[in-house]
């Protein structure tokens, strides 16, 4: 994962990107279901534009199973289960398969009560959290999805790391068109941007990390070795370990410090938490939320522009976009990505081939 990128981009078809990765967790120990499960939040990242949390991450993801950070189980276990909070350990799993666990039994459960957390300890990576948050709004509910990370940023003024960048995602359903999708990690910028800059030899912004020392840095190695700067200074921190409190702390998984690297030491477990909120809007009884949500979606859609200002989107809806038109004109990714992905398939005894890109119908 360390070959240095191009900055150039090559366009291959989103069906042969699912099947390609699908492939490649077939044949590393997984059923064609689970496969497919892990695959298909990765292709959707990188047609989202956020190739940090895509399929640059499939070489990695191997190496964790083979060194056996990662489990091959395909569901978590149940710890505690009231009507409206479920414990679940995910026994060092996939992200993918049991955040999906967790995100169906928590929209089943706010369908019955209104409202249901559930949450997850000893677990590994989910991907993007807006795609958990998407999945229950899909479902009608409003959809939240919290995890910590390894610690990456210091508080304010100091110099030792202390929380990760902690994503957060909200996903509102609407009721004329996709859902409306908060997806930010706390942190100026993902710490999978800066390994991409140092990849590929660019400086960074200096407001985005530090170096070991707590100094702000535009030299993306020392960066990596460093720490990584919360948006908002003192906000973003404060909400970052209070995310760690509703996680790890909550659920009696890692927490701060305990939580591995996702890219180092991939013989430990990364030892994440998950916590899922999906709140049924029905319960409300007028039936006109997701009226409303679209109304005021409208407004921030069409309210007045500043002097030279371009198009006003709600959040989420740039992705949207992208994702429909990758689907129909092929994915943008990087050809060492693909390079890596096609040495990832090589090693396991698949041949994977690059079709020309060929247009798709969206979902």
């Amino acid at each position: 994962m360390d070959e240095p990128r191009t900055g150039r981009v090559e366009r291959v078809p989103a069906g042969w990107l699912r099947d390609a990765v699908t492939a490649v967790f077939r044949a590393v120990g997984f059923p064609p279901e689970a496969a497919a499960g892990i695959a298909e939040p990765l292709v959707d990242a990188d047609l989202r534009g956020a190739p940090s949390h895509g399929v640059l991450l499939v070489p990695m993801y191997v190496e964790r199973l083979r060194a056996g950070s990662v489990t091959r189980r395909c569901t978590a276990t149940v710890v505690a289960d009231s009507p409206t909070f479920v414990l679940l350990d995910a026994g060092h799993a996939m992200g993918q398969l049991t955040s999906a666990q967790a995100v169906e039994l928590a929209v089943e459960r706010a369908r019955r009560y209104g409202t249901a957390a559930v949450g997850v300890r000893h677990a590994h990576h989910f991907g993007a959290a807006g795609w958990w948050a998407r999945r229950a709004a899909t479902a009608g509910c409003v959809g939240i999805a919290l995890s910590n990370t390894t610690a990456l940023m210091p508080a304010p003024g100091g110099a030792e790391r202390l929380v990760g960048n902690n994503p957060l995602a909200i996903a509102v359903p609407i009721a004329d068109g996709p859902p409306l999708v908060l997806d930010m990690a706390l942190s100026v910028v993902a710490l999978g941007k800066i390994r991409l800059a140092a990849a590929s030899g660019r400086p960074i912004p200096a407001d985005w990390a530090t170096d070991p020392r707590g100094v702000p840095t535009t030299d993306p190695e020392q960066a990596v070795q460093g720490m990584l700067l919360p948006v908002g200074g003192h906000k973003g921190f404060g909400l970052a370990l209070m995310i760690d409190v509703l996680t790890g702390v909550l659920t009696g998984g890692g927490w701060g410090r305990q939580v591995n690297s996702l890219y180092r030491h991939l013989e430990r477990p990364n030892d994440v938490a998950h916590l899922f909120l999906a709140i049924d809007p029905a319960h409300a009884g007028d039936g006109e939320f997701p009226d409303r949500a679209a109304a005021l979606a409208g407004a921030v859609r069409g309210s007045a522009r500043a002097p030279g200002g371009g198009r006003i989107r709600t959040p989420g809806e740039g992705g949207d976009e992208r994702a429909r038109t990758q689907l129909a004109e092929g994915v943008e990714v990087d050809p060492v990505v693909i390079r890596e992905l096609i040495a990832a398939a090589g090693s396991l005894g698949i041949t994977l081939t690059v079709p020309a890109t060929a247009p798709e119908r969206p979902d």
